[in-house]
C-alpha cells in the first residue's frame, strides 16, 4: 500500500471515530452521582448510589429518556465536604451534566449549594435534613423536620416518654434538628435531660454514657451519622442498657446500617423514616426485588436509597413535561410531578420538596423494621419550622 493510501485509510478512520463519538454524544446525556464511596459516610453512601444506577439501568433498557440513553459519570466525595464541592464543579463544568444526584449529610450539601448556584445546576438530595433551605437549584426529597423529627417526637410523647436526651454528629443537621426539637420540646411542657455532640466519625462515647447515666432520660432522640452509631450502640449496651430499659429513636439508622451494627444491637429500638423496606406496597417489592437481583439476595434497602431511586425517575418525568434537559426548565416542570414509588404515591411541592408520608418503625430480626406508627395520609414539606424560624418562609 502506498504512503498516500495509508494516509486517506487514516484519515477516514479518523473521521470514522470522530462520526461515531458525535453520534454517541448526541445519543446520551449525562447525569452525575455524587455520594461518599469512601470514609465514615460510605456505610450509608455507597447503596444510595447503588440504587440510583439501578434506577438509570432500568429506563435505559426502557429506551432512556427523550430518546437518549443516561450516561452516569460517577464522583466520589470521600466524605469530605470541600471535596463534595470540588467534585460537583467538575461535574458541572467538565463532564456537562445534566443533573447531579448525589449528597448525604447536610454539611455536604452546603458544600455544594453554591457550586450549583453559581452554575446553574440542579442537584437531586435524597436524605433528610434540618430545613432552613430552600434553594432552586436543589430538589430536596429526604425528610423536612416535620416529616421526620417532629412526628418521632410527637410518638415519643404520646408513649409517655418525657424525659428526652439528645445526641449527634457535630455538624449542621444534629444541631439544627435539635434546636428545632428543643423548641418542640419546651412547647409541649416536656424535659429537655442533656444534649451531647460528638465528632462525625467520633468512637469515644464513655463521657456521653457518662452523662447518660447521670440524666436519667427515658428516651435518646439519636442524629449520630455514619460509622459512629456502631461504636455508640455497642457501647451503649456494654454500659447495661438495653431497648426496654433506655430505647433510642433514630434518624440515621436504617436497614443497612441495623444490618452493619448487628441486629442483635438493635432489636427493639425505633427509626423514623418516610420509608422502610417492609412497605407492602407493590412499587417497593418491585424495587426490592430488582436492586437484590442486581446487588445481592437479601442486601439491605433504605429511606435514602429509595429516595435516590426515586429521584431519578422524578428527572426523567420532569425532563419529559419540560421536553427540555435544561436544568431550569427541569425545576420549572417539576412542581406538582407526581410519581408512584416505593414510598407510595408523592408530589413534588412548590418549595422542591416532596409531599410524604412518615413512618416510625421498631426494628426486629435481621435488622427489618416494623411499622408502628404512620401519619394520616401524607404530610405536606414546612421547611421552615415555626417556632423555631418564626416568620421564614421559602421565596
Amino acid at each position: 500500500m502506498s504512503h498516500s493510501n495509508r494516509r486517506q485509510r487514516h484519515l477516514t478512520l479518523l473521521l470514522a471515530l470522530g462520526l461515531t463519538a458525535t453520534a454517541s454524544a448526541q445519543n446520551t446525556v449525562k447525569v452525575g452521582v455524587l455520594h461518599s464511596l469512601t470514609g465514615t459516610m460510605s456505610i450509608s453512601e455507597i447503596t444510595v448510589a447503588n440504587a440510583a444506577q439501578l434506577a438509570v439501568d432500568e429506563i435505559n433498557a426502557k429506551g432512556g429518556v427523550m430518546g437518549k440513553k443516561i450516561e452516569v459519570v460517577k464522583e466520589d466525595g470521600a466524605s469530605d465536604w470541600p471535596t463534595f464541592a470540588t467534585k460537583a464543579e467538575k461535574l458541572l463544568t467538565q463532564d456537562k451534566v445534566a443533573t447531579v444526584f448525589g449528597g448525604w449529610t447536610s454539611a455536604s450539601r452546603k458544600a455544594m449549594l453554591p457550586v450549583f448556584e453559581k452554575n446553574k445546576g440542579l442537584l437531586f438530595y435524597p436524605v433528610q435534613f434540618e430545613g432552613n433551605e430552600c434553594s432552586p437549584n436543589i430538589i430536596y426529597t429526604g425528610a423536612q423536620p416535620n416529616q421526620q423529627a417532629l412526628p418521632a417526637l410527637e410518638w415519643a410523647l404520646s408513649k409517655g416518654y418525657r424525659n428526652i436526651f439528645l445526641l449527634g454528629s457535630d455538624y449542621v443537621y444534629p444541631r439544627t434538628a435539635n434546636l428545632i426539637l428543643k423548641k418542640h420540646i419546651t412547647a409541649m411542657k416536656a424535659t429537655l435531660a442533656g444534649e451531647e455532640y460528638v465528632p462525625l466519625g467520633g468512637t469515644e462515647f464513655s463521657s456521653v454514657i457518662n452523662k447518660i447515666k447521670a440524666a436519667k432520660p427515658q428516651i435518646i432522640i439519636n442524629t449520630l451519622n455514619g460509622d459512629s452509631n456502631v461504636s455508640f450502640f455497642k457501647q451503649y449496651q456494654a454500659a447495661g442498657y438495653t431497648a426496654a430499659s433506655l430505647p433510642v429513636i433514630s434518624f440515621s439508622i436504617a436497614e443497612q446500617e441495623a444490618q452493619s451494627i448487628g441486629p442483635a444491637l438493635l432489636t427493639g429500638q425505633y427509626a423514623t423514616w418516610n420509608y422502610f423496606q417492609s412497605l407492602p406496597n407493590a412499587s417497593n417489592k418491585k424495587f426490592v426485588a430488582a436492586y437484590q437481583a442486581k446487588y445481592g439476595k437479601g442486601a439491605a434497602i433504605t429511606d435514602p436509597m429509595a429516595h435516590a431511586y426515586m429521584d431519578v425517575y422524578l428527572w426523567k418525568a420532569a425532563v419529559e413535561k419540560a421536553r427540555s434537559f435544561d436544568p431550569a426548565a427541569v425545576r420549572k416542570a417539576i412542581v406538582g410531578v407526581s410519581v408512584d414509588s416505593p414510598l407510595g404515591k408523592i408530589t413534588v411541592d412548590a418549595n422542591g420538596s416532596l409531599t410524604q408520608a412518615v413512618y416510625t418503625g421498631i426494628s426486629g430480626a435481621g435488622g427489618q423494621f416494623k411499622v408502628v406508627s404512620q401519619s394520616k395520609g401524607v404530610v405536606a414539606p414546612q421547611p421552615y419550622d415555626a417556632l423555631a424560624f418564626p416568620g421564614k418562609t421559602c421565596p
